[in-house]
């Protein structure tokens, strides 16, 4: 049990880790779309994201994936770009049709195998330990649940205040934060 809650703790803080925010940003691109009623919508990309993560985290820690590691995290903010991008194109078009959410479910799902990747190498170090790997695997991926799921909380009662209590309208209020991701993203690609 101890060896579970470790895994969870490590699943949470590899999520809010302030060194590796990417995953924040990626989140947060991700979100910004989304008003507070369509919380549902951005409950199930954060969980098709928790077991597209998962799933590579797995395949690399029962030893059938190996990736290259400066690689993946050049992809990585490639994937929050993408997001950010897509954010822009779609700031004032309706985001409520259900061919925008598939779309959405596709890119976010190959986006967290993606991510998943980017961890992978240590994950699979970690597990090397590890007799038995489902036990810790599902405390990982029930953190790093509970931390995406506090940083889209977050993310979505901000554009909730902001949208509520300021003139800004939605359209002004995903392009600036979608920006400034697309912004902090191509200085993690480049730099």
């Amino acid at each position: 049990m101890n060896d579970i809650w470790f895994y969870t703790e490590l699943g949470f803080s590899h999520v809010l880790d302030p060194n590796g925010y990417d995953h924040v940003l990626f989140l947060t691109a991700l979100a910004l779309p989304f008003s507070f009623g369509q919380w549902k919508k951005v409950f199930w990309l954060a969980t098709l994201f928790t077991l597209t993560h998962c799933l590579s985290l797995a395949l690399a820690a029962y030893g059938i994936v190996r990736v290259d590691a400066e690689l993946v995290e050049m992809l990585i903010p490639v994937t929050i770009l993408i997001t950010a991008l897509l954010n822009l194109y779609t700031a004032d078009k309706a985001q409520a049709s259900q061919k925008a959410f598939r779309l959405d479910l596709v890119v976010t799902g190959f986006f967290g195998l993606i991510h998943g990747l980017g961890f992978s190498n240590y994950f699979r170090m970690l597990m090397a330990e590890e007799e038995e790997k489902s036990g810790p695997l599902l405390g990982f991926a029930a953190g790093i649940e509970g931390a995406q799921l506090a940083v889209l909380l977050a993310v979505l009662a901000l554009g909730y205040i902001l949208l509520q209590w300021t003139p800004l309208t939605r359209k002004y209020y995903v392009w600036g934060f979608s920006l400034i991701i697309a912004l902090i993203s191509l200085k993690l690609i480049f730099f």
